[in-house]
């Protein structure tokens, strides 16, 4: 019994230690280090707190975070939201009747976006999305605090048609089909 007895008061006493080392290490402040740097894990002495969104943490340039998408780059190929595991990428397309232009890579454009939408609130940050893209116009960006009360604010839609835009495209589309049908039968 007095074995047992010695043992908690050694544990309370290394632990009541611990507890005194950061209460006195608390009035020395750590100074903000980049993360970036070398030596950064290696100075973890005294207290630190960000005061955030004033001060803001450097974050490493390959962190990923929030999705963002250069639609005029997009060729609407419907790789990105295959390859998300969640499903949190909605994509509709209509159809052009021609080339409707390039991308900044070269890649020639023949669908219209109607629909991309992201919700980022299922998003799991993976960054498949982001390796599948062949023009790479989906990006993770450093934007990670953007913070919502209501979870529908956190879809961005990132097309730029307006529904009459998509209303006449799909008429065009049509009209086209029947011009190219109506060809064959002659």
């Amino acid at each position: 019994m007095f074995k047992t007895t010695l043992q908690a008061f050694i544990t309370a006493a290394k632990g009541l230690a611990i507890t005194l080392a950061h209460f006195i290490g608390a009035r020395r402040s750590r100074h903000a280090l980049d993360i970036r740097k070398a030596g950064y894990f290696d100075k973890q002495e005294g207290v630190t707190t960000v005061q955030f969104p004033k001060e803001k943490m450097p974050i490493p340039e390959v962190a990923r975070y929030q999705l963002d998408v250069e639609i005029d780059d997009c060729i609407v190929c419907d790789l990105c939201a295959k390859a998300c595991p969640v499903d949190c990428i909605t994509i509709e397309s209509v159809k052009a009747t021609g080339v409707i232009g390039k991308t900044s890579d070269g890649s020639v454009k023949r669908l219209y976006a109607a629909k991309f939408d992201i919700d980022m609130a299922k998003c799991m940050y993976c960054g498949l999305c982001t390796v599948v893209c062949p023009t790479e116009c989906i990006t993770m960006t450093d934007l990670y605090d953007r913070s919502m009360t209501n979870l529908a604010e956190l879809t961005y839609s990132f097309a730029e048609m307006s529904p009459q835009e998509i209303e006449e495209k799909k008429r065009e589309w049509s009209l086209f089909q029947a011009e190219k049908e109506a060809a064959k039968r002659k």
